[in-house]
């Protein structure tokens, strides 16, 4: 029986590319078909920064576990102190895909519906990287690096949870404008009081930091 490699290893495996690198590690992919998956490396955080790097490594892990068996997400496979594995969901980002079909957005609304059962806010569905269309047009979504859980569904997850749902809602105004319902119009005309605050204030702090400072770049679902 083979011992499993670190995953420090990432790019010593068969077929691996690294799609993303800054000051926090690097993601690659790793693995040749059914066995392709991605793989989040630690070690590569900048020194100082490598327990920040961890601690959001297990934070994604955490959610990833509860969200388990649901097709369209991915399904953690190894954490450990270099950082996790988790599945590969091929596809095209949406930002490529550009899907206008009604029956995907449906579909998405579903699966971001499941993740909240789960007791998990994904609070970041408003970059189009993170979505995919996969070969059969239905929806996936990936990079739970910064995604809230929260088991009990506190005031503030129910929250950030339809502030996934209107991040949804966006990418369909955007692509597929003729579809939204009035209703959809309505909530979209409603931002909440975090949603003003994050754009006054926190998402420039946000930007400045991790792009002017870190040169962090949410890529992967670019790759």
């Amino acid at each position: 029986m083979s011992i499993p490699q670190p995953i420090g290893h990432a790019l010593a495996e068969p077929g691996a590319l690294r799609l993303k690198h800054d000051h926090f590690g690097s993601i690659s992919r790793v693995g040749e078909g059914s066995n392709c998956r991605i793989r989040r490396n630690t070690d590569d955080a900048v020194f100082g920064l490598r327990w920040v790097a961890r601690w959001v490594a297990g934070r994604e892990a955490r959610a990833l576990r509860a969200l388990a068996g649901i097709d369209g997400l991915p399904q953690l496979l190894r954490l450990d102190r270099h950082g996790l594995e988790r599945s590969y969901i091929g596809g095209q980002p949406m930002q490529e895909a550009k899907p206008r079909d009604l029956a995907y957005y449906r579909a998405a609304r579903k699966l971001v519906l499941a993740l909240h059962r789960r007791g998990v806010a994904h609070n970041d569905l408003a970059k189009e990287p993170n979505w995919l269309v996969r070969d059969d047009g239905t929806p996936a979504v990936i990079d739970f690096q910064i995604a809230w859980f929260s088991p009990r569904r506190s005031r503030f997850f129910r929250l950030l949870a339809h502030e996934d749902l209107r991040h949804l809602l966006k990418h369909k105004r955007h692509y597929s404008p003729n579809s939204l319902t009035p209703t959809e119009r309505r909530v979209l005309a409603r931002r909440s009081w975090l949603a003003r605050t994050w754009k006054a204030t926190g998402k420039r702090i946000y930007n400045f930091v991790t792009r002017r400072i870190f040169n962090y770049r949410d890529n992967e679902g670019r790759g």
